[in-house]
């Protein structure tokens, strides 16, 4: 038994971060008939290693597509699969990392909630803002918070009363 006629491989070679990393891709739709797996047009075995020093790690993972190998070869598997880890690491690791959306046990409504959080991540990098950053001066101002949400100065809304100090009360 041979290797699969149509299998393709494509390779990349990275140096960011202090690290050298190459990816290797292995493509070929000969087991998708087996996978029933509705609508699957190819597999591909996904192999990173990363040299940092002189420690290497090696990762393997194994992906199904939709894409049939005439729209989307082994280069081009390489990088969706690269661009996956982008949105991984730009979206998901920050909310889980600024936001501890890990250790939230919301069940019902998670999804709303998950929402929430992406709106508030576009909000504070439209403004320019790094996410600790801006959770820093939003802790400490919360009316500029409410005011990026709403487009709404708090403190003009509010008038007088909110440059009270905490223990007057209002009237006469």
């Amino acid at each position: 038994m041979g290797a699969p006629p149509d299998l393709a491989k494509a390779e990349t070679t990275g140096k960011e971060h202090g690290r050298l990393e190459t990816r290797t891709i292995t493509t070929s739709a000969e087991g998708v008939p087996h996978l029933r797996w509705p609508g699957a047009a190819q597999g591909a075995r996904i192999e990173r290693t990363r040299r940092i020093g002189d420690k290497q790690s090696v990762e393997i993972a194994y992906i199904v597509t939709s894409l049939p190998a005439a729209v989307a070869g082994p280069e081009r598997l390489l990088e969706l699969s690269r661009g996956h880890w982008g949105i991984e690491n730009k979206l998901h690791w920050v909310r889980d990392v600024t936001m501890n959306e890990d250790r939230c046990r919301v069940r019902a409504g998670a999804r709303a909630l998950a929402t929430l959080r992406n709106l508030v991540l576009w909000l504070i990098r439209s403004r320019g803002l790094s996410v600790p950053e801006a959770r820093e001066n939003f802790r400490e101002d919360r009316a500029e918070a409410v005011a990026i949400v709403t487009g709404q100065n708090l403190s003009m809304a509010l008038g007088p009363l909110h440059a009270q100090a905490p223990n007057q009360v209002s009237g006469g």
